[in-house]
């Protein structure tokens, strides 16, 4: 049995699929992109503060879902420039203190809404 997750206190899906399913335990969770949702645009900033923004709507995902970052088990990040990586692993890091997750790291030619960076992740109870 699949459960539908979705909270407020993150993004609104822009199309046709879940903020994240839960099924047997395991949390897929939509790939976010740094939409602030208490004004429902992007902020201005640079890569860094939409990784932080980013990682706020995951973790708002995942509490919805009754977990937290430790959690997590995979990650994907999509990255409009791969010279943004270092800034971007920067505040990444800090949300992964202790057994940090597996993990990919894409640049891509474009992203929803053309923003510089997107993540998604894999999370179990």
């Amino acid at each position: 049995m699949k459960t539908i997750i979705n909270t407020p206190n993150a993004p609104a899906p822009v199309g046709p699929y879940s903020q994240a399913v839960l099924i047997n335990g395991t949390l897929f969770v939509s790939g976010q992109i740094p939409i602030d949702p208490t004004i429902g645009k992007v902020p201005e900033g640079d890569v860094q503060a939409h990784t932080l923004q980013v990682m706020k709507n995951l973790e708002a995902i995942l509490k919805a879902a009754g977990m937290d970052f430790s959690n997590v088990v995979k990650t994907s990040i999509f990255l409009k420039d791969m010279h943004d990586f270092p800034k971007v692993n920067e505040v990444y890091a800090g949300f992964f203190k202790d057994d940090p997750p597996a993990r990919e790291t894409v640049q891509v030619c474009a992203l929803p809404l053309f923003v510089d960076v997107e993540i998604s992740c894999i999370a179990v109870k």
